[in-house]
């Protein structure tokens, strides 16, 4: 069996694996959350989550453009990125993929089924992802700081014209408290 007939036949244990192991990165009770919440609206990053993995690892299979990526890797991305992670736990879930394709691959190398240079070979290609994480990663925080330099402008601004008001007589100081 050829390693793309193998990893589309695994495609659900393989998404699911990765899924409980993205998972495993959040603290022990919203991961036992994220777990067991199906309702989409109760549990909108988990149905992210969900939805993200398996876009990308559909688009992976198939070999899919960095375009045609993007969306599902925003997904995931641009929630962790306003999270307490780091930038290396916030896109470190792409190489969480890697152990789940060696978990659940192991069994078909010891058939003889996957070679592990076929493995090794996937894992080249999950790398490449990662890199697209990381770009998703660095335009979400540029457009995080954007937003907080634009709220304090706008802070600053009211500021100018409350003293402006007040030098001018138009508010007095007993009509801002």
């Amino acid at each position: 069996m050829k390693l793309p007939q193998v990893l589309t036949d695994r495609k659900p244990e393989i998404i699911a694996r990765w899924f409980h192991l993205v998972v495993s990165t959040y603290p022990p009770d919203t991961a036992k959350f994220l777990l067991q919440e199906k309702d989409p609206f109760a549990n909108p990053v988990g149905q992210a989550l969900r939805e993200g993995l398996e876009g990308i690892y559909e688009g992976w299979l198939k070999g899919v453009s960095e375009k045609e990526l993007y969306p599902y890797m925003d997904r995931i991305v641009r929630i962790r990125a306003v999270q307490d992670f780091s930038p290396s736990k916030a896109v470190g879930f792409v190489l969480l993929l890697k152990e789940a394709l060696r978990q659940e691959l192991e069994p078909e190398i010891k058939k003889g089924h996957v070679s592990w240079e076929d493995l090794e070979y996937a894992y080249s290609l999950v790398d490449r992802v990662q890199l697209l994480a990381f770009d998703v990663y660095a335009k979400c925080r540029e457009e995080l700081y954007e937003i907080r330099v634009k709220e304090i402008k706008n802070r600053v601004q009211k500021l100018w014209e409350r003293v402006n008001k007040e030098i001018t007589g138009e508010v007095r100081p007993e009509d801002t408290q």
